[in-house]
């Protein structure tokens, strides 16, 4: 059985394109694509993150790929796959030697002179300074620059960041 906390999200099928199964798959993270590790993809199906095999998979544009999975040969039993959430093993991202942003969402920051900041809700790249959102313990959202610079410590398998960010950034 797959853990949530083994896998990270990377985007969602969006609906079934032509007649022989393929599902257009919208993506945060190209990992898939830039690791030769895993060949297959985790979809949330029910409550439920089951892997899928990939068949075959060409890019549509920057952020949508058409995947064909093993076993699904129609647009029948590819509609089955509308707006499923996809996720990728953490062990294999891990390997890589570029993470996207996108694979700290889950993780815990802690601050060295605060202590526990809360945990990464989302990631914000719409702007040049990406931003970690952080749910604090108390329900807050909190915003921090999410930078290199700034982490002096990471731990992907207790899915730590420890930060040392300047004075009055988290007031």
């Amino acid at each position: 059985m797959i853990r949530k906390e083994e896998v990270y999200r990377i985007g969602q099928l969006t609906k079934p394109h032509g007649i022989k199964g393929e599902v257009a798959f919208s993506f945060t993270d190209d990992i898939f694509d830039r690791t030769d590790e895993c060949d297959y993809l985790i979809c949330m199906m029910d409550g439920i993150l089951v892997p899928f095999f990939i068949e075959e998979y060409r890019f549509k544009s920057d952020t949508v790929a058409l995947i064909k999975f093993e076993g699904i040969d129609t647009a029948e039993q590819a509609r089955r796959f509308t707006n499923i959430e996809v996720y990728y093993p953490t062990k294999y991202a891990e390997e890589s030697d570029e993470l996207s942003w996108s694979y700290f969402v889950g993780f815990h920051i802690t601050d060295e002179h605060i202590g526990l900041l809360g945990e990464i809700e989302d990631v914000d790249e719409s702007t040049i300074n990406t931003l970690f959102i952080i749910r604090r313990p108390n329900g807050e959202e909190l915003l921090v620059p999410a930078q290199e610079a700034f982490i002096t410590d990471m731990n992907h398998k207790k899915r730590t960041i420890t930060m040392n960010l300047p004075e009055g950034m988290v007031e």
